[in-house]
């Protein structure tokens, strides 16, 4: 079993902050790359999380991220626009993109910002739980690197796009729903590989397409569904190449593989629907609180299995991973200890 250590919030907080400062990235954008991560690590989404700033930092010092981003914004109509992301952090961009579309449905009831010229945003949720948190409902998706295979054929050409949808409720945190239109993502494949493990079943194909739980032969992954998780992901890439007019499917650069100077061109998408401008969010925030209530409180198949609506358990892992600290196998915190030495920063 890997050793776990924990990792305070604040700390870690500082620290990023203080090496990216260092890196003469600008402060808003620092503040949501940091926002975002510790928000996905908190929720226990840990293939998304804090793990991934190290790489995140490779990229902006390989010069595939601009940390100083000159955003440039075109209101196309009344109640849509295109950002402009100038290859900044997808995490910061994603986060001025929501914003955007939330001032516009305030005054239109609807709106929706396509993001171009980006990069990997991280988990979903991030973008959409800042709609919820306006009292509005959030839509987030992007396309990723071409990991998931395509119904009855052998490789992938869509990636694992996901989809988040987040909605306020009274007395309690927003219902989210974030999801990959893939089993699993390929980041928790990585995960898998690095501590040398084998798949569970119904996750990975080899190279014929065919399902396996050999992590050294896993070329794509199994959508959810079958083919209409295969849909869902073609239908996600529409909404984020096409409308943007960045690549598409195969021809995305991988988030890893690709050199670190290379720009990636990622598309994002985002919608954000003001409750008020179809009844008084208070009573839809009530409402929405009796149905999740009532959904818990159906007969259980099984006694030590709890029934839960989405977001369920991230907050149970928010509350849990405030208290205790975020958890890291030691082999993953090798990346930390070499950031510690180079910008002269603590983690833990």
């Amino acid at each position: 079993m890997a050793k776990v250590i924990r990792l305070d919030e604040k700390r870690l907080s500082k620290a990023f902050k203080k090496i990216l400062s260092s890196l003469k990235v600008k402060p808003e954008v620092s503040f949501h790359l940091t926002q975002a991560l510790l928000q996905t690590s908190l929720r226990g989404v840990d293939s998304h999380g804090i793990r991934l700033f190290p790489h995140y930092i490779s990229a902006l010092q390989g010069g595939r991220i601009n940390g100083k981003p000159k955003y440039k914004f075109n209101k196309a109509k009344e109640s849509s626009g295109l950002l402009d992301a100038d290859h900044t952090f997808g995490h910061a961009a994603g986060a001025e993109a929501m914003n955007r579309a939330i001032k516009l449905a305030e005054k239109t009831g609807i709106a929706a910002v396509s993001v171009y010229n980006s990069s990997h945003f991280g988990a979903a949720a991030y973008y959409s739980l800042i709609a919820a948190d306006k009292n509005m409902i959030g839509i987030s998706f992007t396309h990723a690197d071409s990991l998931l295979l395509t119904h009855s054929a052998k490789e992938a050409y869509f990636g694992t796009n996901p989809i988040c949808f987040a909605a306020p409720c009274k007395d309690e945190g927003p219902f989210c729903l974030d999801m990959a239109t893939s089993v699993v993502t390929w980041n928790k494949i990585r995960q898998y590989k690095e501590r040398g493990k084998d798949l569970p079943s119904g996750i990975g194909a080899d190279k014929r397409g065919r399902p396996t739980q050999d992590i050294t032969e896993v070329m794509s992954l199994l959508p959810i569904g079958g083919y209409k998780g295969f849909g869902l992901s073609m239908m996600i890439d529409i909404l984020c190449s096409l409308l943007s007019g960045m690549p598409f499917g195969r021809h995305l650069s991988s988030m890893f593989k690709a050199p670190l100077d290379e720009k990636r061109y990622l598309g994002h998408f985002f919608i954000a629907i003001d409750i008020s401008a179809f009844g008084k969010a208070s009573v839809f925030k009530k409402r929405l609180k009796q149905m999740m209530d009532e959904v818990r409180k159906q007969p259980k198949a099984a006694k030590n299995m709890p029934i839960m609506v989405a977001g369920d358990p991230e907050k149970r892992c928010f509350k849990e991973r405030i208290r205790k600290g975020i958890p890291m196998d030691v082999a993953d915190f090798k990346a930390f200890s070499r950031l510690e030495k180079e910008f002269n920063v603590s983690f833990r």
